[in-house]
């Protein structure tokens, strides 16, 4: 039986140019931060991939903190610019952000996903200078924030913007400076890079807390031995994603969306062009995604980082809809291989699939 991945939000395949890069990194010996030939010689790799994540996503390469993934960039930016600040983020935003800080206050979306920018302004309005968290796009519905909107309202009210950018990174066209943003996370393995790397971009001549001092690594910004062939992957990854590339995942997205003929929440917002989640009421998503792995497509119900469990989606709910209907959803992400024939292949187990549920329940 032929298998289809389907489930690239929560990991992308390793691209060719990462898998190289990381081979070849680990036949080199000397640690970054030795000044010996093995030493500098480690130390110009991880300056490369440096550079080229820096030129990837508009910011110098003296402003990326590499780390050990987005979920410690997101803590790194929280616990590192949040002094004498309110930490408000939005309600569907990934648990490494709403669980990052105690204290986190929690801005509404709308029914289509998207941050309510009312809201926002009012809490902003409120009280002390914050720092606001809002991700790019989100990872169970691949709805787009109004980042631009956020970021002016941002610096209406003296707050500090940090985004978590790790499912539009490599995706979309994606640039710190062009943001706006005080502070970037990004992860390699949701770009087709290897897992065990990530990033913080920085605005330049933002002053961080360091969360792990360590020796002194990264400019004082991250301590501990740089975990080189994932970040020479990082970087290689970073320079092979093609955003232009969205073009054919978003006709094959369209194409799943039209053919399962189901709910998608989120619809009605701009959105990732890998990313559908399709809403079956009545029918558990542990259940879905069960039926769908034996029949070998490899889909999701929510976000994958929550040890394997299956429970109604908290991007759902915020969102409006009800708890039945949370967990019936599931997630269906294109990767960046995605083959030319991945609708016909999962709209036909998706429909044997409710055909056999529909037998079962008559």
């Amino acid at each position: 039986m032929r298998t289809l991945y389907l489930d690239a939000n929560a990991s992308e395949p390793l691209r060719p140019e990462a898998r190289a890069a990381v081979v070849a990194a680990l036949d080199v010996v000397g640690n970054p931060s030795s000044v010996h030939g093995e030493g500098r010689a480690a130390r110009r790799i991880l300056e490369h991939a440096r550079a080229q994540v820096a030129g990837r996503f508009g910011c110098r390469p003296r402003d990326v903190v590499f780390t050990a993934g987005a979920t410690e960039a997101n803590a790194l930016a929280i616990h590192g610019l949040s002094a004498g600040r309110r930490i408000l983020a939005g309600a569907t935003e990934h648990p490494a952000v709403l669980r990052a800080a105690p204290g986190v206050l929690t801005v509404p979306v709308l029914q289509d996903g998207r941050i309510d920018l009312a809201a926002l302004e009012a809490l902003l309005a409120d009280g002390p200078p914050a720092l606001v968290c809002v991700m790019a796009a989100n990872n169970e519905t691949g709805v787009l924030h109004p980042l631009e909107d956020v970021m002016l309202l941002c610096q209406r009210h003296g707050a500090l913007l940090h985004i978590d950018a790790v499912q539009v990174a490599g995706r979309m066209p994606l640039s710190l400076a062009a943001s706006g943003a005080d502070s970037m996370a990004l992860s390699a393995h949701k770009m087709g890079g290897p897992k065990g790397a990530g990033a913080l971009l920085l605005r330049p001549g933002l002053d961080l807390v360091t969360l792990l001092p360590g020796g002194g690594q990264e400019r004082g910004r991250r301590g501990g031995t740089e975990a080189l062939p994932a970040i020479a992957g990082f970087g290689a990854a970073a320079e092979a994603a093609d955003p232009a590339a969205a073009a054919r995942l978003l006709r094959l997205r369209d194409g799943i969306e039209a053919g399962a003929g189901v709910p998608v929440p989120g619809q009605m917002a701009p959105r990732l062009p890998n990313t559908a989640c399709l809403l079956l009421p009545g029918m558990p998503a542990e259940t879905q995604v069960i039926a769908l792995d034996i029949a070998g497509l490899r889909v999701s119900a929510g976000s994958a980082c929550s040890s394997g469990k299956v429970a109604a989606s908290h991007v759902l709910l915020a969102m409006g809809l009800s708890p039945a209907e949370a967990g019936s959803a599931i997630r269906v992400s294109l990767p960046w291989n995605a083959p030319d024939d991945a609708v016909e292949q999962f709209l036909a187990g998706y429909a044997a699939m409710r055909q056999r549920m529909a037998r079962r329940a008559a």
